[in-house]
């Protein structure tokens, strides 16, 4: 079995300055069922959360509504003061209960300041390293999303600001306001409709944070072409859609999640599989081109 290390996903710097390494941990499924309220096993939360630093884990993303606002906690519990560990949160969602499927937005600046405030405490931290925008409220003017995190950055509160699930175009119209260094897309080798999304964010140089990004469909079902190259690598179907995503862009910072420790380390392993030219081009021919339809959920 190859060395368990992060870092075998390469670094990336986020804004120019902020470095990372490249394979990160998503920190939703730490949460209760539906990622409402307390996880079923907390001890294991906190272990999966302590476990990841040492396996070479030194970016981890979350946002006040896994919770609501228990993934928050739990990480300020476990690994602050973070001792080089980036954490990466998001505001602008809000969880009405747990039966409820939808998470409404909500972009008025005066909400989104509470998010940022209200983080900053739970983390116990004086700035956020990246605070990202959950979603863009439709009913708020954009320009004034845009506008206070600008003033957040201004203010110190937040040192590098990104989005999540956004086009080209809107990213164009917040660039002109603020500098965008991360974008957090719905993007695996199941659903690549955000191509051009990440293409412009390669050639822009901001890191593209892909949300679910081990789903493969029907290419890891028995005998498709993920299930033929894990059994030939003595990989999982996950490792081989992890390596597939880690060599489609130099920009590309896949976050998988997990609550089990055994799972994370089966994961950060999947950052040792390389893939040579041809098993790459083999995954990229077979998986579904841009215009396939978005999978229900919410990063």
């Amino acid at each position: 079995m190859p060395r368990i290390d992060a870092s075998a996903s390469g670094e990336f710097k986020i804004g120019g300055d902020l470095a990372i390494n490249r394979l990160g941990y998503g920190a939703m499924r730490i949460t209760g069922p539906g990622f409402w309220g307390e996880p079923d096993d907390r001890d294991e939360a906190i272990r999966v959360l302590k476990r990841a630093p040492e396996l070479g884990i030194n970016f981890i993303d979350t946002a006040d509504s896994y919770g609501p606002f228990v993934s928050e906690d739990l990480i300020a519990e476990a690994l602050h003061p973070y001792d080089g560990v980036v954490i990466a949160t998001k505001g602008g969602l809000v969880r009405p209960g747990v039966s409820d499927q939808l998470w409404p937005i909500i972009g008025d600046p005066a909400y989104l300041g509470q998010c940022v405030r209200m983080s900053l405490r739970r983390l116990k931290i004086e700035r956020i390293d990246l605070w990202q925008l959950h979603r863009i409220d439709p009913k708020v003017p954009a320009g004034e999303q845009f506008g206070f995190i600008k003033e957040m950055i201004d203010q110190g509160f937040i040192r590098h600001a990104g989005l999540s699930q956004v086009t080209v175009e809107q990213i164009e119209a917040a660039r002109k306001v603020f500098p965008v260094t991360t974008v957090q897309n719905l993007y695996n080798l199941g659903n690549r409709t955000d191509e051009d999304v990440l293409d412009y964010c390669e050639a822009s140089g901001i890191g593209f944070i892909p949300w679910f990004p081990l789903a493969s469909g029907d290419l890891a079902k028995p005998g498709g072409v993920v299930d033929r190259l894990a059994k030939s690598r003595g990989a999982t179907p996950s490792q081989v859609a992890l390596a597939w995503m880690l060599k489609r862009s130099p920009v590309m910072l896949p976050i998988p999640g997990t609550s089990r420790v055994t799972h994370l380390e089966e994961n950060v392993a999947g950052a040792s599989v390389i893939l040579s030219d041809d098993e790459f081009a083999q995954l990229d021919a077979a998986s579904p081109r841009p215009g396939a339809q978005h999978t229900l959920g919410v990063p």
